[in-house]
């Protein structure tokens, strides 16, 4: 038969097809009213998170294409486009919210409305952190070479979707969901990001299993890996630095440094994941499951 049905890829593939979901059906009612409670600067700080994560949506659906160019099997073909769908998704999903929640809320306050694409939003790390990805991925179609595929896999799976946006996701998570009572439930946003994450834990697991395939056939080196992601992480750090979202040290929601110790827990666990022989990949669940 054509397609390998045991496969990781295949069985991803058929995981996204079960688990559609539409950006346009979740509910942002209560959002509108949620936005309404926030103090200005707290308002702000939303804004520049949505904004760096919409940034970051379109911007790697954008990019993917080179790996789906290069990957020669079917099922792996399977899955980039379903990844590649979800991602137009969720570029979809952070547009409607600051078209519907945003905008209405900025209305109310007789303020001048704002763009996701305004460049006061990003500073020059983010810029490069994704000029980097763009630049790895393309370099698949001159140079497709086990290394390059490593350093791709590298740079978009485990540092923009692994630790950029699960870290920036989860916390946003936290800040407004229920159990934050400094700050209004915003249930549409958790509910979005919690179908976001959903999907980004098959990409992530894919490139998981691609570096461990890498790594295991004695293609590239484990530290080859560690020194891609090394260089990536500071650019992470300062991407995050300057958005100006809920939480700070002294602030409701998760603190800064606690998000610092989440990115770096879940980074090296799945780095022994993926150079360690007697690791195995997590499934899809744990790969995405939002802990208290």
């Amino acid at each position: 038969m054509q397609l390998d049905t045991g496969i990781r890829s295949h069985n991803y593939y058929r995981n996204a097809v079960e688990k559609h979901w539409d950006p346009h059906e979740v509910d942002l009612e209560a959002d509108r009213e949620g936005a309404a409670e926030l103090s200005e600067p707290a308002f702000e700080g939303l804004k520049q998170s949505l904004a760096l994560f919409g940034a970051g949506e379109e911007s790697v659906t954008e990019d993917l294409a080179p790996l789906a160019v290069v990957l020669e099997d079917i099922n792996d073909q399977m899955f980039l486009t379903t990844q590649l769908y979800e991602e137009s998704k969720h570029t979809d999903f952070f547009d409607r919210y600051w078209r519907e929640v945003i905008h209405a809320e900025e209305k109310r306050r007789g303020q001048e409305l704002s763009s996701p694409t305004d460049e006061k939003w990003y500073n020059e790390p983010y810029d490069e952190l994704f000029e980097r990805n763009e630049q790895a991925m393309a370099r698949l179609l001159e140079d497709d070479t086990p290394e390059n595929r490593a350093r791709a896999h590298c740079h978009y799976h485990l540092t923009i979707e692994g630790i950029l946006a699960q870290t920036g996701y989860y916390g946003l998570t936290l800040a407004y969901g229920e159990n934050e009572p400094e700050l209004p439930d915003l249930p549409g946003l958790v509910e979005g990001l919690k179908l976001v994450r959903s999907d980004e834990g098959r990409h992530v697991g894919f490139g998981m299993a691609k570096l461990k395939s890498l790594v295991g056939d004695g293609e590239v080196e484990p530290d080859l890996l560690r020194e891609t992601v090394d260089e990536l992480v500071p650019l992470v750090q300062e991407s995050l630095a300057g958005d100006g979202g809920a939480s700070s040290e002294s602030g409701p929601g998760p603190s800064p440094s606690e998000l610092a110790d989440y990115a770096y827990t879940k980074h090296e666990q799945r780095m022994q994941q993926i150079t360690s022989a007697s690791e195995k990949i997590p499934d899809v669940e744990e790969l995405t499951e939002l802990e208290n």
